[in-house]
């Protein structure tokens, strides 16, 4: 069943949300050559300490971390760990972020140092996805409008889009309904309606969209050991159409 939320519930979130926000505004210049995702996981537990929030994925289903790191090949939730980052490596922060209830989810993708020019193309590509993903995010619309749209661009680039991992929608748990694949068919999956809140975060690999999974039951990687990027916002459905909850754009 999907939740519709509240005007009151929306708020809630949007604080979180910039909260989030603003963490990974912080990370943008923090992350450089020799730092550690143990390091950045540290500090996104701190800051949110200080701003009255807390990590939400913090001990679900028994995971140990604020934020999940996931690095060059990696896919999604790969663990904060005490090797430095190289110049030239791409690195992935996701976090969910808890401020008094509300709840907000965004993952970001970083070039440490310089990046190859295969990597800055990746980073775009991926970036740019989610924005025209966002641009489908509208009432009226299919949740299939979204996934095409992103499927579409991604490819016609030349890249891969990953299918396990999706979108989903958030409110008083983690993972709500609807699902949101960034694949698919138009005119497709449920209808878009005002106070639905939910992420559009596509995973975009260089080569195949084929993955393995890690013994440690959680980290994702691409199946060719290429490079794989995300980027990802929680966005609010307004009867004028989304708003991003985790806006990076200071007003």
């Amino acid at each position: 069943m999907i939740v519709l939320k509240s005007a009151r519930e929306i708020e809630k979130m949007k604080k979180a949300g910039e909260i989030l926000a603003s963490v990974h505004r912080q990370l943008s210049s923090l992350i450089k050559p020799g730092i550690t995702t143990w390091e950045i996981d540290q500090f996104v537990e701190n800051y949110l300490k200080k701003s009255g929030a807390t990590p939400e994925q913090k001990g679900y289903k028994g995971y140990q971390y604020a934020t999940c790191a996931s690095i060059n090949d990696e896919i999604c939730h790969g663990f904060p760990r005490k090797e430095p980052l190289k110049n030239g490596d791409i690195v992935t922060i996701d976090m969910v972020v808890n401020y008094q209830g509300g709840l907000a989810d965004s993952a970001w993708s970083y070039g440490v140092g310089d990046v190859s020019d295969t990597a800055k193309t990746l980073l775009d590509v991926t970036k740019k996805a989610l924005y025209i993903g966002i641009e489908q995010a509208q009432p009226g619309n299919r949740i299939g409008d979204i996934g095409h749209a992103i499927q579409t661009y991604v490819e016609g680039e030349g890249f891969s889009v990953v299918r396990e991992f999706i979108g989903h929608g958030i409110g008083a748990v983690i993972h709500e309904k609807p699902d949101v694949p960034h694949y698919g068919l138009p005119g497709k999956g449920p209808r878009i309606k005002e106070g639905m809140v939910f992420t559009i975060e596509p995973m975009v690999n260089v080569g195949t969209h084929r993955i393995k999974m890690d013994n440690n039951g959680w980290t994702s990687s691409t199946e060719d050991g290429q490079l794989s990027a995300q980027y990802e916002h929680t966005l609010a459905i307004t009867k004028d159409g989304p708003v991003i909850l985790t806006n990076q754009d200071e007003a």
